[in-house]
């Protein structure tokens, strides 16, 4: 049987590819249990630095629940009622729920990204977007909740009242909007999109990793806040690169006036 997920890894850079384009990418139980074991790895791997997440196929990054094995599984008693977070559920943690993840990710959206699929890429740090990429949170129409952290990341990364628009009338966004609205870093033509994502990935690799999740680290702790206990919060990460090799790399090669060689310790 087909892997619902690819997996590949050059050099420093993960790419996870959600293999089902003749569903739109659509999210299965056995899709979540294969993210979870890449996720897992690249956790683990010290080698990797970064991630690019996206969807096969070219018509859409995903369309979120397979609705069609939802309704299957309802109807054959097997499916108990779902509501925010994906405890005790196949995949624990999912990607919406690892919040601790201090590898950066890199959307990669070309056409729909909607329910879970537009919450896998929220839960990303940079997304880039072609321009005929969809956003959308269509579960109120269902009579379903954005579950997956769409309730909560949209309010903290849109204004408030055009979040809340979206999120009580399933509206969806075109990429142009989701970029002016400071959602999506940067959207590019379709044929352009690999290009913008390597772009990414070239700024990304020549910073020092440990550097880089630490600041991914203390963004993410530190935004609900007040600026003084930012300020005194213990951060692990920033605890490691303050004592790294790279800290002492990065200054040294700035005075030699060559590249950093960094390690990653």
């Amino acid at each position: 049987m087909p892997s619902r997920v690819l997996y590949a890894k050059e050099g420093r850079v993960a790419y996870v590819t959600i293999n089902r384009p003749e569903v739109l990418n659509a999210l299965d139980l056995r899709t979540h249990e294969e993210l979870a074991e890449v996720w897992d790895d690249f956790e683990q791997d010290d080698d990797l630095w970064v991630g690019v997440l996206s969807g096969a196929g070219g018509r859409a990054f995903s369309v979120g629940q397979d609705l069609k094995e939802l309704v299957a599984l309802t109807e054959a008693g097997r499916a108990r009622p779902a509501t925010f977070g994906s405890r005790g559920r196949p995949g624990w943690p999912r990607l919406t729920e690892r919040f601790s993840l201090a590898k950066p990710l890199v959307a990669k959206v070309c056409g729909y990204a909607l329910g879970g699929g537009f919450e896998l890429a929220l839960a990303c740090d940079i997304i880039v977007a072609s321009e005929d990429a969809e956003f959308g949170l269509p579960e109120a129409r269902l009579g379903l909740v954005a579950g997956a952290g769409g309730v909560f990341r949209l309010t903290r990364q849109l204004p408030y009242r055009t979040a809340l628009g979206h999120l009580l009338t399933g509206r969806r966004l075109c990429a142009s909007r989701a970029c002016e609205l400071g959602l999506v870093n940067e959207v590019v033509p379709a044929a352009d999109l690999d290009k913008a994502v390597e772009a990414w990935l070239e700024d990304l690799l020549a910073c020092a990793p440990l550097a880089v999740r630490a600041i991914k680290e203390a963004a993410l702790t530190s935004s609900a806040l007040p600026l003084a206990d930012a300020f005194a919060t213990r951060y692990v990460w920033e605890e490691r690169r303050m004592w790294s090799e790279d800290a002492l790399e990065g200054p040294r090669s700035f005075v030699e006036k060559r590249p950093p060689r960094w390690k990653g310790r």
